[in-house]
């Protein structure tokens, strides 16, 4: 008997919510049933585009469509809790965009609420999926960089927003800014590969208008083990965007190099790039599908959203460069 395909709706249809609607248009396990967004346009838009019948701009009347067994949040972070908290209580399961909320506050009372449930919770954390980060930890494990001795992370973006990402939340310092949309991704691949972060102390520069997001951090954060990893952050900057997230050892060194490209080298020897296998063939809406159905499934959920909510939350409000204990 074939299994019942999952009906999910998307609640917000800006840049990252269209990236997923595109995965979830290829996919016959589950379908997209109806869109949820402020702009009536932009509604419109997405209805002829990808043929989904079913359009409101309130959310609440997307969840009370009883066909749903899904959702997926991808609306700016200052509206997840509400819109999840309401999610839970409709009994819809959850596919949540990065970072879980805007506060340590809020991504405690998402966390505890969808806990009394039995409701499948995922985060939007797709550098779990990727090969070449699979491939890095698996280098990490077979011991090619020997002992840790630092990691290292570094953003330097000539426009942020990104020119694909053009958008006030983005830019703003309430709920934007790299350090929440990029640093995210890393902070929660380093809690995952190498242990909790314990500790942070972070140095944060702004723009003259009060509206924007950071234009630049220096911070460290600490490892269970006492490792540091440092963090050297850059916006509207001459050159082309560097993302570089790399692990120095006793033995060697690996970077991933914007996104994607994997190389490293034993000590004393130059860089050169490293064959990526293809990795598990997992996929973040694969594993969600089986979830929902009952089965195992490699998702991380909202657990893991908090724990990285507590490294941002640290990094994104110093104190006076001391460090805060997070763990």
């Amino acid at each position: 008997m074939s299994k019942k395909i999952i009906h999910i709706g998307i609640i917000g249809l800006g840049a990252i919510g269209e990236r997923l609607m595109n995965i979830f248009k290829g996919r016959e396990d589950i379908l997209v049933s109806a869109f949820c967004d402020a702009s009536e346009t932009r509604l419109k838009e997405m209805a002829a585009t990808y043929n989904v019948k079913k359009v409101f701009t309130d959310y609440q009347e997307l969840l009370a469509c009883e066909e749903l067994d899904a959702v997926y949040v991808a609306v700016p972070p200052k509206f997840h809790e509400e819109i999840v908290l309401a999610a839970i209580e409709a009994g819809k399961h959850i596919l949540c965009e990065k970072p879980l909320a805007n506060s340590i506050e809020e991504a405690d009372r998402m966390l505890t609420a969808v806990k009394k449930t039995e409701l499948v919770h995922a985060m939007h954390f797709p550098l779990n999926y990727q090969a070449s980060l699979q491939q890095f930890e698996a280098f990490i494990n077979e011991g090619f960089i020997g002992e840790l001795r630092r990691i290292n992370l570094k953003m330097h973006f000539p426009h942020w927003p990104r020119l694909w990402q053009q958008s006030d939340w983005v830019a703003g310092r309430e709920q934007g800014g790299y350090v929440l949309e990029v640093g995210v991704h890393w902070i929660q691949a380093i809690q995952r590969i190498f242990g909790p972060i314990k500790e942070v102390r972070s140095q944060l520069q702004f723009p003259n208008d009060p509206s924007l997001c950071e234009n630049g951090i220096i911070a460290e954060m600490k490892l269970e083990s006492g490792i540091s990893v440092l963090i050297d952050g850059l916006s509207n900057i001459g050159g082309e965007e560097q993302l570089e997230f790399a692990a120095y050892g006793t033995e060697g060194t690996l970077q991933l190099k914007n996104w994607r490209q994997l190389v490293g080298a034993k000590t004393g020897n130059d860089l050169e790039e490293l064959t990526v296998t293809e990795g598990s063939a997992r996929n973040l809406i694969s594993e969600f599908v089986k979830a929902v159905h009952g089965e195992e499934a490699e998702l991380y959920d909202f657990s893991v959203g908090y724990n990285a909510q507590l490294a941002l939350e640290a990094l994104r409000h110093p104190k006076d460069n001391e460090w805060q204990r997070i763990m």
